[in-house]
């Protein structure tokens, strides 16, 4: 039979240890993740500045409604379309 060295018995406790701690900064990471993301600036991989409003928020019931008004209007012709398009870009160039 083999017994179990105190050597291994300090190695497997330290990896338990370290994989217990690991876990816990991944949970604590994601909460603050959720709060501190709306403030890190854009040039530093923050949200871009057409991104849509976070859930819950007054803005974001007012985008919904915004997003659905325009899904319920109907389409433009396709010639109207296109002009609409050249025009918009000459006006960029």
């Amino acid at each position: 039979m083999s017994i179990i060295s105190p050597r291994k018995l300090v190695t497997l406790w330290s990896v338990a240890l370290l994989s217990c701690g690991l876990g816990g900064c991944g949970t604590i990471n994601e909460q603050l993740a959720a709060g501190l993301g709306d403030f890190v600036p854009q040039w530093a991989g923050g949200l871009p500045a057409d991104a849509p409003p976070r859930p819950g928020t007054a803005q974001y019931d007012e985008f919904i409604r915004e997003r659905e008004r325009m899904r319920l209007e109907p389409a433009l012709p396709k010639n109207e379309a296109a002009n609409v398009q050249s025009l918009s870009a000459e006006a960029l160039h």
